[in-house]
């Protein structure tokens, strides 16, 4: 047990993250997503769902200020237009957590490569549908 660090993110995810370089991605996918066939690395978080794990990630995670967008996640339809609850509640807690990042939708052809090609692929329990979420890891600079 650590202080400040939330419990659900166990010790192989902390390792992870702190494992990661900038320009690393990782991706957050619900349980329907075949996670097993498509990690390069995979973390089990069965029993949590998206918004949470997404919570507990983001105080801690730097993201990337030297790209366009550091946060990605699926859309409904395979439409970046078209939003399901769940994006929206993805956009709203990245909004209150990471202000100033915008959360790009990308379409299945342009996410699921992607997803493929993540550092990490952390597997929820998250049961909405295209609950999915990318991000992009920046850097910590110098302390002032």
């Amino acid at each position: 047990m650590l202080i400040g660090i939330p419990g659900l993110l166990g010790p192989e995810l902390l390792a992870t993250l702190r494992s990661m370089g900038h320009g690393d991605e990782i991706a957050l996918v619900d349980a329907n997503y075949p996670a097993q066939e498509h990690a390069r690395r995979l973390v089990r978080a069965d029993g949590h769902g998206m918004l949470a794990l997404l919570g507990a990630i983001l105080p801690l995670f730097p993201l990337d200020t030297d790209t366009p967008a550091a946060i990605f996640r699926a859309c409904l339809h395979n439409d970046p237009a078209q939003m399901s609850p769940i994006h929206h509640q993805i956009e709203t807690l990245c909004g209150s957590l990471k202000p100033g990042f915008a959360v790009e939708p990308l379409s299945g052809t342009a996410l699921y490569p992607r997803i493929r090609a993540a550092h990490t692929i952390v597997a929820t329990g998250e049961l909405a549908l295209y609950a999915n979420v990318i991000l992009r890891k920046g850097v910590i600079g110098e302390a002032a």
